[in-house]
């Protein structure tokens, strides 16, 4: 059957692609940014997944703000990249697996977690930023990918508690596919950050480092806020911290940390990278 071998966190802010494209990932700016990467680099080496889930929520390239799904899933063997208005060169398309997506929303359906399946979807850099920051930039990507959207951008958007039941969904999902697979979870966005208002800028660095030590040690207890408690703590687009619930669901109770790394500022943004590992 295919395993979950583990899930990774990441920020996708656009900026980071721009440091990737331009060579900037070792100048003084970026450089602690892009050095935390490292360990998080040499596990996926090792550990050689065959498959990415991507979580990560869509900027207006396949949702604008008259119709958002809650949770939308690539049910297509190939997702292109387009610039969604950064002015940065897209990508190389990413390589799908319709199948197993197809089975994922069958199965996250009868697990009553209402699915859209997209069978064509644009990926922005919300998806594309954390597997370069992680993979490196490719003609030819050396990991097939499934984009996992989830909507932090219109409110009502859906709560913590609903994203942790996502990830266990997916765990069971992807455990029932019959296929010999290894499969990573990409929990990206956050941490904390607002990019408008009287409090644009605001960066959190308690909370980030307490969000980040309890999602991979109790995730549950991050559960206790409301989406309002989350964005006066960590900003209003500091709510994309529930994607990473989705990835922490999707893994073991007792997920190992192999690697954990935080960084503020960059771009106006708190980043963390986190590794955990399921315990076969």
């Amino acid at each position: 059957m295919a395993r979950i071998l583990g899930g990774v966190t990441s920020s996708h802010i656009p900026a980071v692609g721009n440091a990737i494209a331009n060579g900037l990932t070792q100048e003084p700016y970026w450089k602690r940014f892009f050095d935390g990467y490292g360990p998080a680099q040499k596990w996926l080496d090792e550990v050689k997944p065959d498959l990415a889930i991507v979580v990560y929520n869509d900027h207006g390239l396949n949702f604008f703000l008259d119709k958002v799904p809650t949770f939308a899933l690539g049910c297509a063997d190939v997702y292109p990249n387009e610039d969604e208005g950064w002015g940065l060169k897209p990508v190389a398309p990413f390589k799908g697996d319709a199948e197993l997506s197809w089975h994922i929303a069958e199965s996250l359906v009868e697990q009553e977690i209402d699915i859209c399946m997209c069978q064509e979807m644009l990926v922005d850099h919300g998806f594309v930023n954390p597997i370069r920051a992680l993979w490196g930039t490719h003609e030819n990507w050396p990991i097939k990918a499934i984009p996992l959207a989830v909507n932090t951008v219109q409110h009502p958007v859906p709560t913590a508690a609903r994203c942790l039941k996502l990830g266990r969904a997916l765990r069971k999902a992807v455990e029932s596919y019959p296929e010999d697979m290894k499969i990573v979870i990409l929990g990206t966005g956050g941490l904390s950050h607002q990019l408008q208002g009287e409090r644009a800028g605001l960066i959190n660095v308690e909370f980030d480092l307490e969000c980040m030590e309890k999602i991979a040690t109790d995730p549950e207890w991050m559960t206790q806020f409301s989406n309002a408690e989350i964005m006066e703590k960590a900003g209003t687009e500091g709510i994309e911290s529930i994607m990473w619930l989705v990835m922490r669901g999707a893994l073991q109770d007792d997920a190992k940390i192999i690697h954990k790394h935080y960084h503020a500022p960059i771009s106006n943004t708190g980043a963390g990278v986190l590794v955990l590992e399921n315990q076969y």
